[in-house]
């Protein structure tokens, strides 16, 4: 029997240096995607991402476009390589989202690049004129965090990640009093992150408004793939809900555990991480999915991958 496979993406900061150079060098589909991207965005952006410098890639106008398209990458020589290998269903943390919309074949590359090169902009934009940043919360969960914020000013949730993992948001003496609140309540560790901004927080309007109307312009199509999307953590079907979606994910919280739960109960059989580190995998792990997860960031992944394919009939 055919076994149902989800694609799921990471998002902004699993970049690093020199990520995709392997597959741009084994695989022609994978060196005609960076190239198609640098001649769609005017930009040497595949220089970024193979030889950085990495205080270059880290920037947020940087990394999201970086972060899609090895995503993208992945995908095609995947694809190439495995071509009776389809979705039941896809996902993405929060910049991922732009990644699974792209991989159920709801938008073209041409048109996701232009969205994500808008969305990367105007977020930096926003970090450089609202000061922000981020925490993640261990040993907690999703309604300690929010009873222990409760009261808080200029701190939210911004992503329910996976079981004992929640990351706030907000100014810096937000999060910092947050993170100490939050402490008091049982967090194992409050772990401060390297971003440039309060990202999933109301301190990204600007961003959102900015963003709206690309968003509400972009053509979406039809597909027989479904989309499980952030900020309800639920398949989401029609294009105007999608949209929705886009455009709220910016300030909302992402709801990612939520999501995976929600594929899980589909019967999801086979998750498959595409692109850089295995922060996803080790969420549902945490998350307990029923399904096998397997990663691809590396060349030598793909051997493994075919061999599980192999043997369910993909």
């Amino acid at each position: 029997m055919k076994r149902k496979i989800a694609f799921i993406f990471p998002g902004q900061g699993a970049q690093y240096v020199g990520m995709g150079k392997d597959f741009a060098a084994a695989f022609p589909v994978a060196k005609e995607t960076f190239q198609e991207a640098d001649e769609l965005l005017h930009m040497p952006l595949s220089r970024i991402i193979f030889e950085g410098p990495e205080e270059l890639l880290v920037q947020t106008k940087h990394s999201q476009l970086a972060i899609l398209v090895t995503s993208f990458a992945f995908l095609r020589v995947l694809q190439n390589q495995l071509t009776d290998l389809t979705p039941f269903v896809c996902a993405g943390l929060s910049l991922g989202e732009y990644t699974a919309l792209l991989s159920s074949q709801k938008i073209g590359f041409a048109e996701v690049l232009s969205l994500v090169q808008k969305r990367a902009q105007f977020m930096q934009e926003a970090c450089e004129k609202m000061s922000g940043t981020m925490a993640a919360i261990l040993g907690l969960e999703g309604h300690q965090v929010e009873e222990g914020l409760r009261g808080i000013p200029g701190v939210w949730v911004a992503n329910y990640n996976c079981p004992g993992q929640v990351v706030i948001s907000g100014t810096k003496e937000g999060v910092e009093k947050g993170g100490e609140a939050l402490k008091a309540k049982g967090a194992k560790r409050v772990l401060p992150l390297s971003v440039s901004g309060a990202f999933h927080s109301p301190l990204m309007e600007l961003a959102q408004t900015s963003l709206q109307p690309y968003i509400e312009q972009t053509p979406l199509r039809d597909s027989p793939s479904a989309l499980v999307m952030n900020v309800s953590g639920q398949v989401v079907e029609s294009k105007e809900e999608i949209r929705k979606h886009l455009i709220s994910q910016v300030t909302q919280s992402v709801r990612w555990e939520h999501g995976i739960r929600a594929i899980d109960q589909r019967g999801c059989d086979l998750y498959l991480e595409i692109g850089c580190g295995k922060t996803l995998s080790g969420m549902n792990r945490k998350i307990g999915v029923k399904g096998i997860t397997l990663s691809l960031e590396k060349v030598a992944d793909l051997e493994l991958i075919a061999k599980e394919a192999a043997t369910c009939n993909c």
